[in-house]
């Protein structure tokens, strides 16, 4: 049974959409099922300014990509970074164990988003060289 925060994010998911130009981008696929995320960042200050996701997946993938996105806009770049599985699970008032797997999607999205984000950063013309 899904508790009431993941049927509410999955019925009305935050954040949805496409960042043009995003900062940092990253797509993860399930190993396990045919689930599937896009996701991107916008960064200002060393901070989260925007993020959005596009997810193809069941319940559990679609709401814990909405309350990731919640939990990590706005946070500095190290705080999203740290972002858990078990944060975004608890969030989500919990999952039935078969379901924990889809949840592990969009934190690992946001994580190497924010690795491409540093990536790019280090490969623009502004970067100092080392």
């Amino acid at each position: 049974m899904y508790s009431r925060t993941v049927l509410e994010h999955f019925a009305d998911p935050h954040n949805v959409g496409v960042i043009e130009d995003a900062d940092g981008f990253a797509r993860v696929k399930s190993t396990v099922h045919d689930d599937m995320i896009d996701l991107y960042i916008r960064v200002q200050d060393g901070r989260i300014a925007d993020i959005k996701y596009r997810t193809f997946g069941c319940a559990a993938a679609i709401a814990s990509s909405s309350i990731t996105t919640d939990l990590a806009k706005g946070l500095p770049l190290p705080e999203a970074a740290a972002l858990s599985n078990e944060q975004v699970v608890a969030a989500l008032g919990g999952l039935p164990e078969d379901k924990i797997q889809c949840s592990l999607l969009a934190p690992e999205a946001l994580h190497l988003a924010i690795e491409d984000y540093y990536r790019k950063k280090s490969q623009s013309p502004e970067a100092p060289s080392p």
